[in-house]
C-alpha cells in the first residue's frame, strides 16, 4: 500500500514556489490497527463490531467520503488569484448530502480521537452537543475568531448582583455599592477593635459625612428632638437613693405614705375600658411621688387628664397638712396689700392736688353703684376645698392652680373653650372671663368635681358632733368622715340601682359658691356710711336665698336630661360578672368615671372639660344697644342771635346794671340820714 499523503495542514516551504490546486490521486487507505476508542465510536454511529472504513466503502446512512481540503492552501490560491475559491467549494461538495452533520458524525480523523468537551460526559443543560465541536478546518471552513463564549451562571449571577448594587437611590446620587465601600474602607483605615459593635454607629457616621460635607464655618447646634428632651427629664423620676439612708425613707414612706397607688386604680378602671396606658400610669405614679416629696402633702389622689389642643393637663388633687397652707396664702396677702398701700397713697398725692384745683368746681355725684362682689370661699371649703397641681407631662415641674371665685365659675358656665396647654395663655371669649387659662382651668375642675365625683352608699358619714344644725346658708353639713363599719355592697345593687351611690362633693349654687352669702349684708366696717348711700341702697331688691342639695345626695335624684338618665351603670364583663366591677359613666360630663367593687372606689375624669349640652352651644348675644334720651323743649339747642340782639341785650343789661347802681347809692344816703334823725 501506498504512503498516506503529506498532513494538509503542514505550511509549504518558504522559498518554493506556489502550487496549483489540485485534487490529489486517490490511493489505497492502509489499514492502521483498531483502537478500542476507535471500535466504541464505530459502534456507536452504527458499523458492526469488528468492521472497519475501507477506502472504498461506504459509511451507512449513503453517506460518501469526501477529499480533505487544505485551508492553507485554498487561502494562498485566494490571493493569488487562480481560480475561484467558490467554484472549488461547490465542486467538492456537489453531491447531495441529506444531512451534513450526519457526515461530521461519520468522518472521524484516526490521529486525532475525538474528546468528549471538558473530558466529562454530556449534560442535559448543555446547549450544544459535544460530538459538534469541531474546529474550523475540520469542517473545511475558515477559522473565525469572534466568538464570544457565555459567561457561566456563577459569573452571570455575580454581575446580576453587583448591577444591583450599583442603582441609586431615589433620593440621592449615592448608591448602595458606594456606600458599602466606603463604610470597609474606614474600617479597614481605622481598624477597631470590635467592628461589629459599632457597625450601626459607623453606617449613620458614613451617611452623615456624605450628605453633610464638613464646612469651616460656624453652623448650629442641632436641636434637641422633643422626645429626646422628655426622656432626659423622666429620667429623674427614676433616680433613687441608695445607702442606709435609702433604705430607712423607703421603710418610712412604706409605713405611712399620702402617695396613692395609681396602679391598683389603673388596673380596675382598665377592666371597663378606661384610663391611661400601663406605662404612663406608672410614670404618672413615679411624678405624684415627686411631687408629695416636694410639698408639704397630707392627702394626694389623681385628678384625671384634661385634654388640650397643643399639650394636656395631669391634675393632682391634693390636701396640704394643718397649718401649711395658711403660711402661703399670708404671704401672698401681705404681698397683694402692700401694693394697694402703695397704690393708694400715690393716688391720694396726686388726688390732693387736684382736690385742691378743683376746689370751686361741684361735680355731681354717681348714683347708679355696681353690684356688690362676691367674696370666695375661704381655703378647705366649698369650691376650695382642695388643692390642684397640674403639668403636662410626667417629670415637668408642677403648678399650683389658683382658688377659685364665684364670678370665674358664674362666667365659666356661659362660655365654652378649648385649652390650649399653657396655663398663661389668655382666654378671648364673651363674656369676658376675669383671668386666664390657669383660672379657666380650676373653674372647671371645680364645677366637675361637684358634679361627678360620687361614692358608694354609706362609705361616708356625718360627723356626730354636728347634730342635725344647719349653716346658714342652707346646704347642711359640709363635712364627713369615712364609716369604719362599711362592709361594701355587691355589685348587682350597684349597677341595678342609681340609689346605691350619693355625691360626697357640695353642690354649686348659681351664686358661684356653694354656701350662699348675702351681698347686701354690711359688714361692720361699712355701717357708718352717708345717708346718700343709703338711699342708693334703698332702691336695690333685696337677693334671695339659694338653696341646693345638700351632701351625700343620692343619684337617683339628678335632674334628667332631655328624657335621658344623666348616669350609666354596667358591669365590666358580663360574661363572669362575679369577679367583675361595676363602672358609672356621667352623661352630663363625658369623661367622668367611677368604679366600685368591696371597699374600694375611684373617680376619674378623662376629656375635654366641656359639659353635655342636648342642644349646640351658642354664645351669649351682647346686650341691645341703649336708645338715645327723648329729645323735648328743654333740652333743644338754642339758635345763635344776631348781631341787632346782642346789641339790645348789651344795652339792656348796662340800663339794668346802672339802675341797680343807683339804688345801692340811694339806699347808703337813707342810711347816712337816718342817724342823724
Amino acid at each position: 500500500m501506498a504512503d498516506p499523503p503529506s498532513d494538509p495542514e503542514q505550511p509549504p516551504q518558504q522559498g518554493s514556489p506556489p502550487e496549483p490546486f489540485t485534487t490529489p490521486p486517490e490511493a489505497p487507505l492502509q489499514a492502521e490497527p483498531e483502537t478500542p476508542r476507535s471500535q466504541e465510536m464505530l459502534a456507536a454511529q452504527g458499523w458492526p463490531q469488528g468492521a472497519g472504513l475501507g477506502q472504498y466503502e461506504e459509511p451507512p446512512g449513503g453517506l460518501a467520503y469526501q477529499p480533505y481540503l487544505d485551508e492553507n492552501l485554498m487561502l494562498e490560491q485566494l490571493q493569488q488569484g487562480q481560480g475561484s475559491l467558490f467554484q472549488q467549494l461547490e465542486s467538492a461538495f456537489q453531491d447531495g448530502q441529506p444531512d451534513p452533520l450526519a457526515q461530521y458524525h461519520a468522518y472521524q480523523r484516526e490521529e486525532q480521537p475525538f474528546q468528549p468537551y471538558g473530558g466529562a460526559q454530556h449534560g442535559p443543560y448543555m446547549r450544544d452537543d459535544p460530538s459538534l465541536q469541531f474546529s474550523p478546518s475540520e469542517l473545511g471552513f475558515m477559522s473565525y475568531d469572534m466568538e464570544v463564549s457565555e459567561p457561566e451562571p456563577r459569573e452571570l449571577a455575580v454581575q446580576n448582583a453587583k448591577a444591583y448594587l450599583l442603582q441609586t437611590s431615589i433620593s440621592c446620587d449615592l448608591s448602595l455599592y458606594e456606600h458599602l465601600v466606603n463604610m470597609l474602607t474606614k474600617i479597614l483605615n481605622q481598624r477597631p477593635e470590635d467592628p461589629l459593635s459599632i457597625l450601626e454607629s459607623l453606617n449613620r457616621t458614613t451617611q452623615l459625612e456624605w450628605f453633610h460635607p464638613k464646612l469651616d464655618s460656624l453652623r448650629d447646634d442641632p436641636e434637641m428632638q422633643p422626645t429626646y428632651e422628655m426622656a432626659e427629664k423622666q429620667k429623674t423620676l427614676f433616680i433613687k437613693g441608695g445607702g442606709v439612708e435609702g433604705e430607712q425613707e423607703m421603710e418610712e414612706e412604706v409605713a405611712d405614705t399620702a402617695v396613692p397607688n395609681i396602679m391598683e386604680s389603673a388596673f380596675y378602671f382598665e377592666q371597663g375600658g378606661v384610663g391611661l396606658s400601663s406605662d404612663e400610669s406608672f410614670r404618672l405614679f413615679l411624678a405624684l411621688k415627686q411631687l408629695v416629696e416636694q410639698q408639704p402633702i397630707h392627702t394626694c389622689r389623681f385628678w384625671g387628664k384634661v385634654l388640650g389642643l397643643r399639650r394636656s393637663y395631669l391634675v393632682a388633687e391634693v390636701e396640704f397638712r394643718e397649718g401649711e397652707e395658711e403660711v402661703e396664702e399670708e404671704e401672698v396677702e401681705e404681698l397683694m396689700e402692700g401694693a394697694d398701700l402703695t397704690t393708694e397713697a400715690h393716688g391720694e398725692e396726686e388726688g390732693g392736688e387736684e382736690d385742691e384745683e378743683k376746689a370751686a368746681d361741684v361735680l355731681p355725684k354717681l348714683q347708679w353703684r355696681p353690684p356688690p362682689v362676691i367674696p370666695r370661699e375661704e381655703s378647705r371649703s366649698g369650691a376650695n376645698k382642695y388643692l390642684y397641681f397640674v403639668c403636662n407631662e410626667p417629670g415637668r415641674p408642677w403648678a399650683r392652680l389658683p382658688h377659685v371665685t364665684p364670678a370665674q365659675i358664674v362666667q365659666a358656665r356661659k362660655i365654652k373653650k378649648f385649652l390650649t396647654g399653657f396655663l398663661d395663655a389668655p382666654v378671648v371669649s364673651y363674656p369676658p372671663f376675669p383671668g386666664n387659662e390657669a383660672n379657666y382651668l380650676r373653674a372647671q375642675i371645680a364645677r366637675i368635681s361637684a358634679a361627678t365625683h360620687i361614692s358608694p352608699l354609706g362609705f361616708y358619714q356625718f360627723n356626730e358632733e354636728e347634730g342635725d344644725e344647719e349653716e346658714e346658708g342652707g346646704a347642711g353639713r359640709d363635712s364627713f368622715e369615712e364609716n369604719p363599719d362599711f362592709e361594701g355592697l355587691p355589685v348587682f345593687e350597684l349597677v341595678d340601682s342609681m340609689a346605691n351611690w350619693v355625691h360626697h362633693m357640695q353642690h354649686i349654687l348659681p351664686q358661684g359658691r356653694c354656701t350662699w352669702v348675702n351681698p347686701l349684708q354690711k359688714k361692720e366696717e361699712e355701717e357708718e356710711l352717708g345717708e346718700e348711700e343709703e338711699k342708693g341702697d334703698e332702691g336695690m331688691e333685696e337677693a334671695e336665698q339659694e338653696i341646693g342639695p345638700p351632701l351625700l345626695t343620692p343619684l337617683s335624684e339628678d335632674a334628667e336630661i332631655m328624657h335621658m338618665s344623666p348616669w350609666t351603670a354596667r358591669l365590666s364583663c358580663s360574661l363572669c360578672p362575679q369577679y367583675s366591677v361595676a363602672i358609672v359613666r356621667s352623661n352630663l360630663w363625658p369623661g367622668a368615671y367611677a368604679f366600685a367593687m368591696g371597699k374600694k372606689f375611684e373617680n376619674l375624669y378623662i376629656g375635654w372639660g366641656h359639659k353635655y349640652s342636648p342642644d349646640n352651644f351658642n354664645p351669649m348675644l351682647p346686650p341691645p344697644i341703649q336708645q338715645e334720651y327723648p329729645s323735648g323743649l328743654e333740652i333743644m339747642e338754642m339758635s345763635d342771635p344776631t348781631v341787632e340782639e346782642e346789641q339790645a341785650l348789651k344795652a339792656a343789661q348796662e340800663q339794668a346794671l346802672a339802675a341797680a347802681e343807683e339804688e345801692e347809692e340811694d339806699e347808703e344816703e337813707d342810711e347816712d340820714e337816718d342817724p342823724d334823725d
